[in-house]
């Protein structure tokens, strides 16, 4: 499973013509109809939209938690819509650092521990994962926390340990849903801060989230409308596009 010759080398993710359908008895319902868009290394991207709009259902296929009904998704430069089940856990482990709303730690977990997860399931060797798991409980200042468990952590705090989680596996990018939701302002501030730390490092983000107030923050926002992407907010060279929905 190596990189395409031909693809970009500055490509992280490419989506074209993405389409989901879920059949429901006789009923067709379309959910996704058509999204093309594309994340280059280095980016921080927002995916916006209201309820019912697909982002819910494009976090999933970007994820590779779902596969599209039809159009073709490369992540680093592999097409994983022919991967077999085996093949897309390998890679949603190795190449993609989730980030999720409601943390998704294992209480029984140290930080440490619950750092170390991805890196059991990929198989690394044990000093090397304490090794790792030190030097991101460090960039997300929790040095000093290792020993603790979830439950002794503040939310922010929390979301820090996954965020590090997020990391050790050195993904192509971060797909962080929501991950302030569940934060206080001026919390969830502080992780918005964390990941334009990470982003300035050189890390590769997409965020989807609901809040508006974030829009500003990101290189390029796409907003989904109806299940097609319908504008597109270029922060970096400032100039907007609209399509039609």
């Amino acid at each position: 499973m190596k990189m395409s010759d031909t693809a970009p080398a500055q490509e992280a993710l490419y989506l074209s013509d993405i389409r989901k359908t879920y059949y429901t008895g006789t009923v067709d319902v379309p959910v996704l109809k058509g999204v093309n868009f594309e994340v280059r290394r280095g980016e921080f991207i927002g995916i916006m939209g209201s309820s019912g709009s697909g982002k819910s259902t494009l976090l999933n296929i970007l994820g590779l938690l779902d596969k599209p009904t039809g159009g073709v998704y490369r992540l680093d430069g592999q097409p994983v819509e022919t991967l077999s089940d085996r093949e897309l856990t390998t890679i949603r482990n190795i190449k993609i650092g989730f980030v999720f709303q409601a943390f998704n730690l294992f209480p029984h977990l140290t930080v440490q521990e619950n750092i170390e997860v991805p890196m059991m399931y990929a198989g690394v060797d044990i000093r090397k994962r304490h090794e790792i798991s030190r030097e991101m409980a460090s960039k997300v200042k929790l040095a000093h926390r290792l020993d603790h468990r979830p439950t002794q952590l503040s939310g922010g705090e929390c979301q820090r340990v996954a965020v590090a989680r997020s990391l050790v596996n050195n993904p192509t990018f971060i797909l962080a849903d929501e991950p302030t939701g569940n934060l206080d302002e001026k919390t969830g501030n502080e992780i918005m801060a964390l990941f334009h730390e990470l982003h300035r490092a050189g890390t590769t983000i997409v965020m989807v989230t609901h809040n508006p107030q974030y829009e500003p923050e990101y290189d390029r926002v796409i907003y989904l409308r109806n299940g097609r992407k319908w504008r597109v907010i270029d922060n970096v060279n400032h100039k907007t596009e609209e399509f039609e929905t």
